[in-house]
Formats: structure tokens, C-alpha cells, sequence
């Protein structure tokens, strides 16, 4: 068997995912989950990096995603949109200028998250996490305050550059893009993780002091580890406003931060496995939680003690996120993965990462 023979089979059932779309096998609410769960797979095994693979523990990690949908979208509105006048590029450019402005918005985003890393060298633990929240807020509350980018009432336009797409070929580009990116995030990591520095990010997560003393440079290893969890957030948050065709600030609170940590926990720390299944289960949750025949039938007998309670499918996910993340605190603390890989539990998974 060739090596990387399941990278083909991923690459195979993407195609076919495509095909099904672009000819309307599944409707467009199965399109968005489909590219929502990327995007949780994308927060959950970028924020993995810091609080599982290094153990260090922020909570504020949505703040990145937000830096990069506002960076991504005010570029691809100035290159494509008509928001802020007539289009600077060539609409029948934005299929290859599109991808660049992803990647710029992850760049800008990693930069901010020295904001975060550098605070590090001189806290830990629950310090850390109060800084990871300051900075949330921060972001949040300087993005308010800037009216030309809309303040508090959001930024919207990035429409524009999904129907020049649409223009030259009628097909579900931000699917594509969305697994596209999701693909190089779980590369970039696993890459990462199995380097040099990666064995040093895991070094500072068992013991920091001694990895000093084994010559580990921690700061410089913090410091990269930061940038390339809040870059792919980065990108995460422009391929989010692009499907959402529109951004407020408010959407990456403290409470999408609060999702990322949860798929983190429940699938386990330090498992990028574990991380890609808990983003996949916890977005299926999310939206069977969406029906509220669902939520008036289990919880009819509360509602017939408290007739003039009218749960909603909003109030419902804020409390059955935060029950989730007892109930796998209380009965497995290390999540479902621990820190172990699919070729761990299975081991004949790694045949096909390997020549025959």
C-alpha cells in the first residue's frame, strides 16, 4: 500500500462531498454544517496547541479569530467589494488572490497574539487565563469603537467576493475553501508537533524548569507555538465571515471562546485526533439542540412545573455547554482521546502512513 493512501481517501471523499454540492445532492443547510464543522476543527486543534500540547491555559482564544474575519474581511472588501468604492482588483483575480487574503489575515492575527505569549514568559495558569480574557475584551472593545468599520453594528460585505467567484464558475466555493484550509490546519499541526519545536512545546507542558535546563529556548518556543495556534484561528475567523457574509465584534466573545475550550476538553488534551472528533460531535450536538420540538419534549415535565418558562434554542446551548463540560470533567477528566492518537487506540491505522 503507497504512502499517505488515506490522505487519498480524505482527498476522495472531499471531491465527492463537492460533486454532491455543486449538484445539489444536499441543500444548503447541510453545506453549512458541513463547513461549520470544519471551522470548530479548525478553532478546537489550534487552541489544542496551547492548552493541550504546551499545558498552558487561555481562554480568550475566539479574540484571534476575530482579529482575522475583520483583517480578511476589510481586505477582500477593498479588493472585490463596492463598499468603499470601485473594486482595486479584477473580479476574474479572486480565485487566486482569495487564499492569499486568508493567510494575511492569520498573519496579522499570529502578530496580535503577542499580546498573549509575551505575558506568558512571567505567568501561568489562572494568571495567564485572566490576561488570555483582558485580551479578548480588548479586541473586542477596540473594533466597537471603529466607526469605519461599522463599531458595534458589525461589518458586512464580503458577499461580493464570494459571487465574483460564483461569477466565473457556479460551484460551493466557500465549501471548498473551508475544507481546503481545514486540511492544511491539521497538516500544519501535526508538521509542527512532530518537529523539532514541537518536541520542545512538549517539553515546557511536562516540566518548563527542566526544559530550560535541557537548553529548551521556552520563550522563543511560546512565543511561535502563540503565533501559529492564533494564525489558524485567524483564518478561521475570515473563512466564518465570508460564509456569514457579515461580522460583529460580538460574536467572538468570551462565549465563543468558551466553545473552542469545551471541543478542546472533551476531546482530549494534546490529541489532535481528539480535537478533529470532538469539533465534529460537538457541532452535530449544537444542532440537534436546534429543534425545538427536541427541546420542548425533554423538557416537558419542567415546563409543566414552570408553565411560563418558554426555553429557547438559544438558552438551551448555554446550558447544555457548560453541562457538557462538567459532566466530562466529573466522568473522564482526560476526554475521550486523552492525549493518544487514533493510531494509538487503533493500531492498524498506521499501516497507511506507511510503504508496503
Amino acid at each position: 500500500m503507497k504512502k499517505y493512501s488515506l490522505n487519498v481517501l480524505m482527498v476522495l471523499f472531499a471531491v465527492g462531498l463537492l460533486v454532491a454540492a455543486h449538484y445539489r445532492f444536499i441543500d444548503s443547510y447541510i453545506q453549512i454544517v458541513a463547513m461549520t464543522i470544519g471551522i470548530n476543527i479548525m478553532m478546537s486543534t489550534s487552541l489544542n496547541l496551547v492548552n493541550g500540547n504546551m499545558g498552558e491555559f487561555t481562554c480568550g482564544h475566539a479574540g484571534f479569530m476575530c482579529v482575522g474575519a475583520y483583517i480578511t474581511s476589510m481586505i477582500s472588501v477593498f479588493c472585490f467589494g463596492t463598499k468603499f468604492g470601485d473594486p482595486l482588483l479584477p473580479a476574474s483575480s479572486v480565485l487566486f488572490v482569495f487564499p492569499i487574503i486568508l493567510l494575511i489575515g492569520g498573519a496579522v492575527a499570529a502578530v496580535s497574539s503577542l499580546l498573549v505569549s509575551i505575558p506568558s514568559f512571567k505567568t501561568r495558569d489562572d494568571y495567564l487565563a485572566i490576561i488570555s480574557i483582558a485580551v479578548n475584551y480588548m479586541i473586542i472593545s477596540a473594533l466597537e469603537n471603529m466607526d469605519f468599520i461599522g463599531g458595534s453594528r458589525g461589518f458586512q460585505g464580503m458577499k461580493d467576493t464570494v459571487w465574483a467567484m460564483i461569477d466565473i464558475f457556479d460551484g460551493p466555493w466557500m465549501l471548498f475553501w473551508v475544507m481546503l484550509f481545514t486540511a492544511f490546519n491539521v497538516w500544519v499541526i501535526r508538521r509542527f508537533i512532530s518537529s523539532t519545536y514541537g518536541k520542545g512545546v512538549n517539553a515546557i507542558c511536562q516540566d518548563e524548569v527542566a526544559a530550560e535546563i535541557m537548553s529548551v529556548n521556552t520563550n522563543k518556543i511560546k512565543i511561535i507555538n502563540f503565533m501559529i495556534a492564533a494564525g489558524l484561528a485567524g483564518c478561521a475567523g475570515g473563512l466564518y465571515a465570508h460564509i456569514i457574509g457579515y461580522v460583529n465584534p460580538q460574536s467572538f466573545n468570551i462565549l465563543k471562546s468558551t466553545e473552542a475550550m469545551v471541543m478542546v476538553y472533551l476531546g482530549g488534551m494534546g490529541s489532535l485526533s481528539g480535537a478533529v472528533i470532538s469539533a465534529i460531535l460537538f457541532t452535530l450536538l449544537l444542532e440537534v439542540l436546534r429543534s425545538q420540538a427536541l427541546i420542548d419534549g425533554l423538557l416537558s415535565p419542567v415546563t409543566w412545573m414552570f408553565p411560563e418558562w418558554e426555553p429557547s434554542a438559544g438558552v438551551i446551548k448555554w446550558v447544555m455547554i457548560p453541562l457538557l463540560l462538567v459532566i466530562v470533567m466529573q466522568f473522564r477528566p482526560e476526554g475521550i482521546m486523552g492525549n493518544r492518537e487514533l493510531s494509538d487506540v487503533f493500531p492498524w491505522l498506521k499501516k497507511f502512513y506507511r510503504f508496503k
